[in-house]
């Protein structure tokens, strides 16, 4: 997600009700203050679906531009204001990887009260920015000359979405973060034009991103829900609070999991499962209007168990040895700011699930068992694909705050449900 995207922590409200006011009724409140403001001058320039299209049944879906020829693209990089320069960020480097990784810790995404704030794993960062096929040119720094400090960051990853029938090979931008300090700089559009230029040097034309700001214009718009599983300490750190009528201790009753899983054959996915999880994944994803178009390599980098980082666990029928089911998460820890007790929220958010003999909310019942015993504190999960079937039901309450997803230089004719988006962005 872009980096004012959303909450880390949206505390939970139980005083709100899940579901989208209706998109068009918000695009049009937005746009006409926007007329007002000048907010999203930058965004006007850009190729992305703008408010005054929405509903106009004349514009065709796909490329909203077509290509520049390449020799066309800009060679040279945009100016940076003086005391600042660009460099590419080498995330193979341990040095390079912990400079990042500081500069996101403390100026990256907080939520409103500034309670919580998204703390990346060096880990984490690697594994987001080297998918197959990644290109180190679309790791940008910005530095101060004179100090060396690292002071901005942006990132793209070439991914395959399909959308409908169509393959397009996009960008993901994530990670635009500049200093605190410096945020009146206008760096952000310069870097969002200069991850741009890198992107269509690889004759690359389309992105996806997301963000918890409303921006020209949603393709959809999702909401987080949130599952307690250490309530006590959600509690204390201001992350929810105690319902009304509720004490401490209904409350940790009321969130209690069984101690183990009861699906028959439910196990962590190992290396031999790629092709078997690549098919079950494919086929189930296919029913969506927008989903990452996953092969083998894919599914072996974002989906195999890598510790602190992403967890995957599938079905084995014991009869059969047929991998039926799979459901995984991945870990984003976020700092709590200014806590005596506690510094740091363990939170899973859940990626990828599927099911074909198994019911989805005994799968995921069982993800959140797992994710218990795993020490973590909440389970984060969006109302995309089918995960409206189980959030209610498995005591998971709205946050307080919207998910906007946004495709660059592509345009679809109708704003999706959230139950038509088969794509997890991190």
């Amino acid at each position: 997600m872009l980096g004012d995207g959303e909450n880390p922590a949206e505390s939970q409200n139980p005083d709100t009700e899940g579901g989208n006011s209706t998109i068009d009724a918000l695009a049009r409140k937005v746009h006409e203050s926007l007329s007002l403001a000048k907010r999203h001058k930058f965004w006007e320039t850009q190729p992305v679906g703008q408010f005054k299209d929405r509903g106009d049944a004349s514009l065709s879906e796909g490329p909203i531009e077509p290509p520049t020829p390449l020799s066309e693209v800009k060679q040279e990089p945009y100016n940076l204001p003086g005391p600042y320069e660009w460099i590419t960020c080498d995330m193979d480097s341990e040095e390079m990887c912990a400079e990042v990784y500081i500069l996101l810790t403390n100026n990256y995404v907080e939520d409103d009260e500034n309670m919580f704030r998204f703390n990346y794993s060096k880990e984490f960062l690697r594994w987001a920015l080297r998918p197959p096929g990644y290109f180190r040119s679309w790791h940008i720094g910005v530095r101060v000359k004179s100090s060396k400090k690292l002071v901005a960051f942006i990132t793209g990853v070439p991914a395959k979405i399909r959308v409908r029938d169509t393959v397009v090979t996009k960008a993901e931008i994530n990670f635009l973060c500049v200093h605190k300090k410096l945020r009146s700089k206008r760096l952000a559009p310069v870097m969002i034009k200069e991850v741009t230029r890198r992107v269509h040097l690889e004759n690359i034309w389309q992105a996806a991103y997301t963000a918890g700001v409303i921006l020209p214009t949603p393709i959809s718009t999702c909401q987080y829900w949130h599952r307690s599983l250490n309530p006590k300490k959600l509690i204390d750190v201001g992350f929810s609070r105690l319902g009304a009528r509720m004490t401490m201790s209904r409350t940790i009753k009321l969130y209690k999991l069984p101690d183990s899983t009861v699906t028959p054959g439910f196990r962590k996915m190992e290396l031999h499962d790629i092709p078997a999880v690549t098919r079950l994944l494919k086929n189930y994803l296919s029913q969506f209007v927008v989903a990452p178009d996953f092969d083998e390599n894919d599914v072996d980098h974002w989906l195999l168990p890598k510790e602190d980082v992403v967890d995957s666990y599938l079905v084995e029928s014991p009869e059969t040895h047929e991998i039926t089911d799979f459901c995984s998460f991945y870990t984003l820890p976020s700092s709590i700011l200014g806590n005596q007790n506690y510094s740091t929220l363990k939170a899973a958010y859940s990626y990828y699930n599927v099911t074909t003999k198994t019911p989805l909310l005994q799968l995921m019942n069982d993800a959140l068992i797992v994710a218990k015993r795993k020490d973590y504190d909440v389970f984060n999960a969006l109302d995309v694909m089918q995960n409206d079937s189980f959030l209610k039901e498995l005591k998971f309450g709205p946050g307080d705050g919207k998910l906007h997803y946004y495709l660059y230089n592509y345009r679809i004719k109708d704003v999706l449900r959230p139950s038509e988006l088969g794509l997890v962005l991190l």
